[in-house]
Order: C-alpha cells, then structure tokens, then sequence
C-alpha cells in the first residue's frame, strides 16, 4: 500500500515559528492547483503496481481551498491511480477555515478525517505563535466537527515560552474533553530565519526551555497513556483504530509521491523533492516538466533512515531486519553504539526490537543519530 501527499502552499498569514513552504499571496491559487493537478496526472506511473491507502493534505493551510477545489484533486488521484476500497483522507485544517457550513461540506466530501491545528487553547499562546485564530474559533470548530467527522486528530504544541506546566495540563484536560481519538503534539522548536528566532534574539520573547518542554512532554505521555491512548509514534497518540495512516507509512518506510512544491517523495530506494518556488513550480507543469530532483539512497543512508524511523515508534528497530538488509557490520556496529543507552535504561530490547524507554523518548533523535553509520556507503 501506498501514499500519495499534496502540498497546498498557501496560508492566510504566517505563524512566527513555521519554516515549511507556503505563501500568503492567493493570486497564483487557480494556476497553482491547477498545476498540482498536471503533476498528479504525469506522475501516476510510479504507481502502476501499487494502489493508494491513503491520501494527505497538507501544508501550508490546506483548508483555505474550497469544497470543490479539494474534491477536484481528489478526483485527479482516482483517475489516476488505483486505490484500496476506503482509503484514509485526511485534510489538514485551521480553526478559523471551519465554519460550520464548510464543516457540513466536507463531512459530504471525500475527506473522512480532519487534523485540525488547534496548537492552544489560550489566547496568549496563539497569539505568541501568531496563529490566525482564536481559543474561542478552535473551541468552536471542534464542539462542530465532532458531531460530523469521527476521525479527528488536533495539533497541540508544548514547550511555549511563558506556559507553564498548569496551563499545559489544561491545554491536555480541554482536549480530552471532546473525546478525539488522536493527538499529536510537537514541542515549540526554534528554526533559523523564522520570526520567532529573531524575537528571542532581540530579547521580544524568551528563549525555549529545552528542560520545562521535556517536562511538559513527560506529563503529555502520563496523562494521554492513562485516557487509553497508545503512543505509538513520539510526537502522535491515538486510540486503538485511530493511528494515522498516513504517517504510519512513513515511518514504516512505504512508498509515497508527494505532490506540490516543496513536496518530497519515496519508493524505497530513492528519495526526490520537489522545487520550492511556487512561480518556478507553475511554470514547469505548464511544460509537463516535473520540477524535482532525485537521489539515490546508499546503504548506509537507508540503515540511518531506518534507525531514526523505528526508534521513534513503537514498532522499533528490528535486529533481524538490520542484519538482513544491511549485514552483520551494521548489526555489530548498531550493537556497540548501543550499549551505554541500554546501561542508562534510554533503550531497551524486547524480542529482538530496539525500542526507546520512556526516559529515552523525549531525547530519541539525539540518540538515533549517535547510531547512525557514517563511513560506510556501499
């Protein structure tokens, strides 16, 4: 089974720490999905031998479409490919996109799941962020989409200057009041050359506290894992049933097309990326030229690939499938990296799995990448 992913690079405003593709210019929207529809045609032999399971809008603010422009894409990827019987589709959506008529249209959609980026329920934190809505918007769009959609993740961030721990457990407690199957939660993150980073320079906001956000995700992990839901990726918990399709594949190393500026694919073996200029975008498909480039993964990039992926899951790394499909220099060389995580209980193994502890989740990529192979490439 595979993906397909769809970058709509537009947003109504830009939130201070973002450093993904999108523009607040709406006046290229119609050129712009029309050439995201060209791409999804020219593009449909890579999955000639695969149908589709899942299909993801993401962005950008993919909610600034209309019913019917969403529909239109979809309907592009059943022309064009091969799907499973009830593929997973998911929009992602702001607060202040889901009035409750643009609700009502997409429950008679395609889509059947919205994740909804909620980020805070309080006003201080939204407006840090410069999220375009409000705590009363995603309270609103909420107490709404429940009643249509029963597949519903949000987005919650943790980590926030100025939000202490009691607010962060009330941001947990208001979501687990509307009874959602999914959350994902990602600790506030400084990137270069976002407005956030030049505030915290100029001393307008504090700096992360890299120690409180740890915290903050410890109390996010007791709290969801105590209200039945399974952490089964580091920044994603869902119930039973509820796991993101979507992101599962990813993580599980499936093949996916990502369509749309900036949009990066993978079929196992090679990994490419699309332009990340919407102008230079439009103009190649206007040609039928797809703007992308692609590299071929060595050995070692897919080992350091596999280890990053699986120590961030439940599922782990697999010893039997490093030994397999890299060999046994990787497997001795994984084994001796190893060892002072699993004497600082940050790792452990259980039938055959390296697998993250509960102490070891919050630090898994710094770990992950003391593990990664850096001078083999056959």
């Amino acid at each position: 089974m595979s993906g397909i992913y769809i970058h709509i690079p537009f947003c109504k405003q830009a939130c201070h720490y973002c450093d993904f593709h999108f523009s607040t210019q709406l006046g290229k929207k119609e050129a712009m999905l029309l050439a995201i529809k060209k791409e999804i045609e020219l593009r449909k032999d890579e999955f000639e031998n695969h149908k589709v399971a899942t299909i993801y809008f993401g962005g950008g603010t993919p909610s600034i479409l209309t019913t019917t422009e969403i529909e239109t894409l979809v309907t592009a990827v059943h022309e064009n490919y091969k799907l499973v019987e009830n593929p997973e589709i998911t929009l992602e959506a702001n607060p202040d996109d889901l009035t409750d008529d643009k609700i009502v249209e997409l429950s008679n959609s395609p889509i059947n799941r919205l994740s909804i980026g909620i980020q805070s329920f309080f006003d201080e934190d939204l407006k840090l962020m410069n999220r375009a809505h409000s705590s009363d918007e995603a309270i609103k769009s909420l107490s709404t989409a429940t009643q249509y959609f029963d597949n519903i993740s949000i987005d919650l961030i943790y980590g926030i200057p100025g939000m202490d721990n009691k607010r962060w457990k009330a941001n947990i407690e208001k979501a687990l009041s509307f009874e959602l199957p999914h959350i994902s939660s990602y600790a506030l993150t400084v990137e270069p050359k976002t407005a956030l980073k030049k505030f915290i320079e100029k001393g307008i906001v504090a700096n992360v506290d890299d120690e409180q956000a740890q915290e903050q995700f410890n109390i996010l992990v007791d709290v969801l894992e105590k209200n039945d839901f399974v952490n089964y990726e580091i920044s994603n918990f869902g119930k039973q049933g509820y796991f993101s399709k979507n992101n599962t594949s990813y993580w599980q190393g499936k093949k996916y097309v990502g369509i749309g500026p900036s949009a990066h694919s993978f079929d196992g073996q090679n990994r490419s990326w699309n332009i990340r200029n919407n102008p230079k975008y439009i103009k190649a498909l206007e040609g039928e030229v797809l703007p992308k480039e692609t590299e071929t993964l060595s050995k070692t990039d897919r080992y350091n690939e596999y280890v990053m992926t699986g120590l961030r899951t439940i599922w782990g790394v697999s010893l039997e499938k490093i030994k397999h499909d890299f060999g046994q220099t990787y497997l001795d060389y994984l084994n001796k990296q190893t060892k002072k995580y699993l004497e600082k209980h940050l790792l452990f193994v259980d039938d055959g799995k390296l697998l993250a502890t509960k102490k070891g989740k919050f630090l898994v990529d710094g770990i992950a990448s003391d593990l990664f192979m850096i001078n083999l490439e056959s």
